[in-house]
C-alpha cells in the first residue's frame, strides 16, 4: 500500500514541475496574471519570438490604454524573462 502512495506522490510533484517549467518560458501567461480580467478580455497574445511578446487588442481606446502600462508590464515582466526585449501593441482580431 505504501508503494502505491508513494507513486502518487511522485506523479503529483513531477506534474508540479512540469508546471512551474512551463510558466517558467511562458511570458504570456505572466502577462495574463498582471493584467486585469477587463483588460484580458480585450487582448490576445500573438507569439514571443525574438525577444518581442505581441499582443494584439481590440480597439484604439485600449491600445493607448496599454501603452501606458507598457513600461511597468516590461518591467515585471523582464525579472522573469531576461530575454524579453519589447512587447507590441497591435489593433487586430483577438478572436
Amino acid at each position: 500500500m505504501e508503494a502505491i502512495k508513494d507513486t502518487i506522490q511522485n506523479v503529483i510533484e513531477s506534474l508540479a514541475a512540469k508546471q512551474l517549467d512551463v510558466e517558467k518560458n511562458d511570458p504570456q501567461g505572466l502577462l495574463k496574471k498582471l493584467l486585469t480580467k477587463k483588460e484580458l478580455e480585450h487582448i490576445k497574445c500573438n507569439y514571443f519570438k525574438k525577444g518581442t511578446l505581441s499582443v494584439n487588442v481590440d480597439s484604439s481606446a485600449w491600445l493607448y490604454s496599454l501603452m501606458l502600462k507598457k513600461e511597468e508590464l516590461l518591467v515585471a515582466l523582464k525579472k522573469r524573462f531576461n530575454t524579453l526585449k519589447d512587447i507590441s501593441f497591435r489593433v487586430g482580431d483577438i478572436k
